[in-house]
């Protein structure tokens, strides 16, 4: 059966029920089986579908074992089928032995992904793969840029491209340089498109690169791959779940951070445990909202018996007007047993305390007013964290983007304004401010 043909046998079975295609497949021939079931997209999900609309960049920006390796090679096969003996097509890798090892000879790689019957020669010592149709695949590194200027392809294939080596300072490295001697040699044919598949790491290639208007970007986590051996996703999960390290290669998350942060990715984890141990006294900080569709910060710190103090729970909220936030308020102080609730009264003024009472008459709320910025209030903060006076019990992944925003400059994170982040320090401030035991907030 030929791939035309397997494809619009695919389609007349899409439109069947389970049960009608198990009778209609039961049917068929043994080849007519395994035309089918070389054919990728059939089983293909998520974000390893192509995208339609008229894309000249495809940045599958995924989670480790997502299966970006595999859409790649079977894109780039796709792409050989229907060029012919002309076709050219670059494949880039931090290094040729990657090239090789991954994009040729891997396990998901151009060779494993062939169908039957098919012919294809990875000539090893010219770095040239020639598949059935003739088309030329050729190998290229991230670590030569000057090799890809002048050559030139129908289609291109980046694979891992936030590995390729970054700009030193303010100046270009060898990816970018890489990147712009491929684009500009991306010229035979009618739609020359590239595809990148990457594990994400904030550097600036690839944020320039899913900035470009013509870029299409997909993506999925480790746990998304149903192929992938539950063990592993598992004890992956468990080793690195919620982490800075898990959210980049097992979430397929771009972890930025920004330049000169008080908390850097680092501190952050370093910071971390799983629980906090027995507490002397709980606070909840409350950063207000601007408007009703502002995100009003809510976050639990306590100290422990120990000295230290712990970020316990992220409670904040959004969209939500006064009374609604006031509650969620009030929930967080009995759940901790708060003993105080601090919040920052420059949006409401005594407004902020009163809605607050008007939810629970009885809460011990204490207004503090910002008279400097929120950088030169985080400071004092920060160094409690560095010096191992502060931890993090838990994982609290937008408190921790917030925070890793924060500069000595201002706020580079995510959202308008570090509303977390702030509740956090007015909590943390007033817990190392003043130690001794006050009553906590009961339900009766």
């Amino acid at each position: 059966m030929s791939r035309e043909m397997a494809q619009a046998t695919l389609k007349r079975l899409a439109r069947l029920s389970p049960e009608e295609r198990c009778k209609v497949m039961a049917g068929m021939p043994e080849p007519a089986l395994r035309a089918i079931a070389e054919e990728f997209w059939w089983g293909a999900r998520g974000g390893q579908i192509e995208p339609e609309g008229d894309w000249r960049v495809w940045a599958i920006v995924a989670g480790r074992g997502f299966g970006k390796t595999r859409v790649g090679a079977e894109w780039v096969s796709a792409r050989a089928r229907e060029i012919g003996p002309e076709g050219r097509i670059a494949l880039v890798a931090a290094s040729l032995d990657e090239v090789e090892k991954v994009m040729v000879e891997g396990e998901s790689g151009l060779l494993a992904c062939a169908r039957s019957g098919e012919r294809i020669e990875w000539q090893r010592s010219r770095g040239i793969l020639v598949f059935d149709s003739g088309t030329q695949a050729f190998a290229w590194s991230a670590e030569k840029p000057g090799m890809l200027r002048g050559p030139q392809h129908h289609f291109a294939w980046c694979d891992e491209l936030a590995k390729w080596a970054p700009a030193a300072g303010r100046g270009r490295g060898r990816g970018e340089e890489v990147w712009d001697n491929l684009m500009l040699g991306l010229r035979l044919g009618e739609r020359p498109r590239t595809i990148v598949t990457t594990t994400p790491r904030p550097v600036p290639l690839l944020h320039r690169i899913l900035a470009l208007p013509r870029t299409v970007e997909t993506g999925g986590r480790t746990a998304d791959n149903p192929f992938s051996a539950e063990d592993f996703r598992e004890a992956a999960m468990a080793m690195y779940g919620g982490t800075r390290l898990g959210r980049q290669e097992l979430d397929g998350e771009m972890i930025d951070e920004a330049e000169g942060a008080l908390w850097t990715r680092e501190i952050l984890d370093a910071a971390r445990i799983e629980a906090a141990p027995e507490l002397a006294r709980v606070v909840i900080g409350v950063d207000p909202p601007g408007g009703a569709a502002g995100t009003c910060g809510i976050v639990a710190c306590g100290i422990g018996k120990d000295g230290r103090a712990y970020v316990l729970g992220d409670h904040s909220v959004s969209g939500l007007r006064p009374e609604g936030w006031a509650r969620r308020v009030a929930v967080a102080a009995e759940a901790w047993e708060a003993s105080r609730i601090v919040a920052e009264k420059n949006q409401g003024g005594d407004m902020v305390e009163s809605v607050l009472r008007a939810v629970e008459s009885a809460l011990p709320v204490k207004l503090v007013c910002a008279t400097r910025g929120k950088a030169a209030r985080a400071e004092p903060v920060a160094l409690r964290f560095e010096t191992g006076k502060a931890r993090i019990a838990g994982r609290f992944p937008q408190l921790e983007d917030e925070l890793a925003g924060l500069t000595c400059a201002g706020f580079e994170g995510p959202g308008d304004s570090p509303d977390r982040a702030d509740a956090m320090v007015w909590a943390m401030s007033e817990l190392f401010e003043k130690t001794r035991g006050e009553p906590r907030v009961r339900r009766l």
